[in-house]
């Protein structure tokens, strides 16, 4: 992939947050992310690519755009996968909290696992605890391993995991280990991508969440440098079917970092739409907006932000409307 097209996928990442974040807080989670989904798809239309997408908003049947199979951009070579996910934390926009994202991932055709829509359980850590953790080990050997690599005491460490029952147990473990835990309502793309970068005061995750977003996650750790193992979790035998359907055999293996994203070349990009721990949210004044971006790119390490300045008046090659509000790039 050449390296100008990470800011093109940023641009696509900006004209779904900026579509989604006109319904930020008006409590229509279907809505806000229906804008994101059409803003996003009409904005691939002119990124010069031939995309394929493999983790999106379902099935042909369940989807109108962005299914999973869909062909998007002009289709101009480079042959890639592309993972979305236009609204990353629904509830969250509807609602008017914290850490809602629009992100897309990108790599070389074939290298992005194909996860359906089940169940992944997951762990996660930055840079520095590379190589200290293992999904099948305790968590009070996994905080110790990290404190340890961080030179702290697990006392210093905080945990991020999602606020669901199904994790009464593990929260009740970080606690006895004595770490610190931060629970988060949803959004568990922007938690696994906080353990890998500095400030955000998050060491490590825990935790079941979607198996489609631990791929993004895994997009962005491995750019980062960071490192990710998880296991997918099916519920019942319907889930299994989905699993195997897309060539996925083996339902209990252990999936390492290169399991869920292959190669050296992936490109992961994201947009706040609400203010997070690591972007700030899209700003509305009058003609213009502001949106925060990153972009991250494997092969070469290279993090970048982008902040922009919209102009509102220019109408862009897509127009999307929201509400009685129009997208724009």
């Amino acid at each position: 992939m050449e390296r100008e097209l990470a800011l093109e996928f940023v641009r696509v990442t900006e004209a779904a947050a900026l579509s989604s974040a006109r319904l930020m807080g008006r409590g229509d989670k279907e809505k806000a992310d229906q804008a994101a989904v059409d803003a996003m798809r009409r904005a691939f239309d002119t990124v010069y690519i031939k995309g394929t997408v493999v983790i999106g908003e379902g099935e042909m049947d369940e989807a109108p755009m962005l299914y999973i199979g869909e062909q998007v951009g002009t289709g101009d070579d480079p042959a890639v996968d592309v993972a979305v996910d236009p609204l990353e934390g629904t509830n969250l926009v509807a609602k008017g909290l914290p850490n809602a994202l629009s992100v897309l991932a990108v790599a070389e055709r074939g290298c992005l696992l194909h996860a359906p829509d089940v169940y992944m359980d997951k762990i996660a850590v930055g840079p520095q605890a590379v190589g200290t953790i293992h999904l099948d080990a305790s968590i009070e050997k996994n905080l110790k391993s990290v404190a340890e690599a961080l030179s702290r005491s697990v006392e210093d460490l905080v945990a991020i995991v999602l606020d669901r029952p199904r994790h009464e147990r593990i929260i009740s473990e970080i606690r006895e280990a004595g770490a610190r835990v931060k629970l988060i309502s949803d959004g568990d793309v922007s938690a696994a991508i906080a353990t890998a970068v500095e400030g955000t005061g998050v060491d490590i995750l825990f935790g079941i969440g979607g198996a489609p977003e631990g791929v993004l996650a895994a997009a962005a750790l491995k750019s980062l440098g960071g490192e990710m193992q998880a296991r997918l979790a099916p519920e019942d035998e319907e889930d299994e079917e989905r699993i195997k359907k897309l060539g996925i055999k083996e339902c209990n293996r252990l999936l390492r970092l290169d399991d869920l994203v292959e190669g050296e070349d992936v490109i992961f990009a994201a947009t706040g739409i609400t203010d997070g721990d690591m972007l700030k949210g899209v700003r509305y004044f009058g003609k213009t907006a502001s949106t925060h971006s990153l972009v991250m790119r494997s092969r070469t390490g290279t993090v970048r932000f982008v902040e922009a300045v919209h102009r509102l008046d220019k109408k862009p090659d897509y127009i999307v409307k929201a509400g009685r509000h129009e997208g724009c790039q």
